[in-house]
């Protein structure tokens, strides 16, 4: 067993070349933007050119900036966030880009449009000037903030000698064994036998516990029950995820519970129905806030000599006394795992640290939050989509594999597997039970017979493997994979799927569906489909494309997935992550459909056995080189 010191060594070193794989990707894509200085650019990452429109100022007085820009059929797959830091460039004469100094930052992202905050009048000023003599674009930032903080945490969870967190520290990383106490049962007649058995152990545990939620288990119910429960036992606790909207959506269901939530973090990254909840908002609205703005503004004045000196003893006193206030009134802080670092959080320890959605959060970000609490509670899906890893050999170093999943296969006592879904049909939920699950997955009698319609069948798999040579896969410039064939396939058959069923019905019933793709080109080829049919105009609401990481915690009623691969050799690419497969198959409630070459896809053992299963429980359907069926 390594030690520690080299443990977090190593993951340093990870985070440094992750960081550095960031960087190089940046520069290339900058690079890559001046080859064609004159083209527009309609990537997930990046939009040029756009249009400044109406400045403003947001909620927290900041200056804002609208840019406008064109729509493109990827729009969905667009990777600017709120509160992620973005530069704005343009073209030079020499067949190059230039970058805008100024460092801004999105506020509001929809089709078509974002809205920055800008750092200053003078650089609001310099970016008008600039407009009016060059085209403008912009491009998503390196976020070094993020990389600071888990570098910075996994120093000092090295050094940290403290006797309760070095007991922590070594059950998390296997060098001890978890404790749990014995306490009465605690009774939830509104849950389900496994979820109950889960939020038991999380009162028992005494370091370490993990909630492991499948697809429609009620994870996210499970885990806000188990910190009202923690509540009735501690004052106060820490509530973290990877991402704001994990963070936002948990804090809203404790919200709608009546338990008072402190959100922490920057405001731009928050949604709109947690602002009021926000340590800035809740700050300004403090009763004796009015009296430090008052001084604030006579020392902006001049205030001199001993007058200043007393304003200035007022200030630090009423600071103090608010910032106390606000935390001591809270039941709950939430943050994401970055925010936890935050300078307003920085001697705050708690007795208890809840980490939602562990499964996709890197192992060095959940150090900075573990810092600060005596035991830690995991909820998660180890089984679907992990961390983003853009470095190969960060990943290949162990960066990819979460903190939740070492936990799950060093200390199997500490995890709890829900197991009653309540998502999808039972044929549906079937194959991912076996595979992922050990069988162990039950289907709510309220899902398990769940049809669009009684002369439906559940599933139905269209194979390719008899389409014309011209079906198969190519690559786009982006590096993409796309199947024209298969995607002219996919829209044939969900028009023919809404006939059978009836427009009418879809509408009046709001049966929505999901087409879902491994690749970014195929899904932008679907989406471009979809528009140039009329048929499908006054249905556009109920349909939704996008790739597999897109819709990580979705559902629709009606999934249809397009594998793309189809080669003589049985590649298939990261199809492999077979975790990519579980999150598409279990976002469908009453049917899924899978259109995909089984020639190709066979080789693989996963993929033949799932065959076999939709060969057995549903609809096997050969498409010939004529697309008859």
């Amino acid at each position: 067993m390594e030690n520690v010191s080299t443990y977090f060594s190593r993951q340093r070193e990870l985070v440094a070349c992750e960081l550095e794989e960031e960087r190089r990707a940046y520069q290339r894509s900058m690079s890559e933007r001046g080859a064609s200085p004159t083209g527009s650019i309609r990537e997930p990452a990046c939009r040029y050119p756009v249009t400044l429109g109406n400045s403003g100022r947001n909620a927290l007085n900041q200056l804002t900036l609208d840019l406008r820009f064109d729509v493109a059929e990827d729009e969905a797959e667009l990777e600017f966030e709120p509160g992620h830091p973005v530069t704005l460039f343009y073209p030079t004469d020499a067949y190059g880009v230039r970058e805008v100094p100024h460092q801004c930052y999105v506020e509001r992202v929809g089709d078509g449009w974002m809205t920055l905050s800008v750092p200053s009048q003078a650089a609001m000023q310099s970016l008008r000037a600039l407009a009016e003599r060059h085209l403008l674009g912009v491009q998503l930032g390196v976020d070094n903030t993020s990389f600071r903080v888990m570098t910075e945490a996994l120093a000092a969870a090295e050094r940290r000698e403290d006797e309760r967190f070095v007991r922590l520290r070594d059950v998390l990383l296997g060098r001890a064994q978890p404790a749990f106490r014995q306490l009465p049962r605690v009774s939830f007649p509104w849950l389900n036998v496994s979820q109950q058995d889960a939020i038991q152990k999380v009162i028992e545990c005494q370091e370490v516990s993990i909630i492991h939620g499948p697809p429609g288990t009620g994870k996210t119910t499970t885990l806000v029950e188990a910190i009202i429960e923690t509540l009735q036992r501690e004052t106060q606790v820490l509530v973290c995820a990877s991402s704001n909207a994990a963070v936002d959506w948990i804090s809203e269901q404790l919200m709608r519970r009546s338990v008072h939530v402190l959100r922490v973090g920057n405001p731009l990254r928050m949604s709109d129905e947690m602002l009021d909840c926000s340590y800035e908002r809740r700050y300004a609205a403090h009763a004796d806030y009015h009296e430090l703005w008052n001084i604030r503004k006579a020392l902006r004045e001049g205030a001199s000599g001993e007058r200043a000196q007393r304003l200035r003893n007022r200030q630090t006193e009423l600071e103090i006394k608010i910032n106390a206030d606000l935390f001591d009134e809270a039941r709950v802080v939430s943050c994401t795992l970055i925010g936890s670092a935050y300078r307003l959080m920085e001697r705050r320890r708690f007795s208890t640290l809840f980490i939602d959605e562990a499964a996709q959060a890197l192992e060095p970000a959940c150090w900075a939050a573990i810092l600060k609490a005596d035991r830690v509670v995991m909820g998660g899906d180890h089984q679907q989509l992990p961390p983003t890893v853009k470095s190969l050999e960060a990943a290949k170093g162990g960066l990819a594999k979460t903190l939740m999943e070492k936990v799950v296969a060093l200390h199997p006592r500490c995890v709890s597997l829900l197991t009653t879904q309540y998502r999808m049909n039972e044929q549906i939920m079937a194959f991912p039970s076996r595979w992922f699950y050990h069988g162990r997955l039950q289907a709510a009698p309220e899902a398990a017979q769940r049809q669009v319609s009684p002369l439906d069948t559940p599933l139905m798999w269209l194979d390719t493997s008899l389409l014309a040579a011209d079906s198969s896969e190519s690559r786009t410039r982006t590096s993409s994979l796309t199947n024209a064939e298969e995607a002219r396939l996919v829209i044939h058959t969900l028009r023919d799927y809404i006939e059978m069923i009836s427009p009418q019905k879809i509408e009046s019933e709001r049966i929505d569906f999901g087409i879902i793709t491994p690749y970014r080109g195929q899904a932008r080829l679907i989406r471009r489909l979809l528009k140039m049919q009329h048929y499908f105009r006054r249905l556009r609401r109920h349909i939704s494309v996008g790739t597999v990481d897109g819709f990580q915690g979705q559902e629709r009623d009606v999934i249809v997935i397009s594998l793309v691969r189809d080669n003589a050799e049985g590649q298939i690419g990261f199809l492999r992550d077979l975790r990519r497969m579980n999150v598409a198959m279990t976002r469908a409630r009453m049917k899924l459909i899978v259109v995909g070459n089984i020639r190709t896809l066979s080789r693989h053992r996963f993929y033949r056995e799932l065959a076999e299963h939709f060969r057995q429980h549903g609809d096997m359907v050969e498409v010939d080189a004529t697309g008859s069926r």
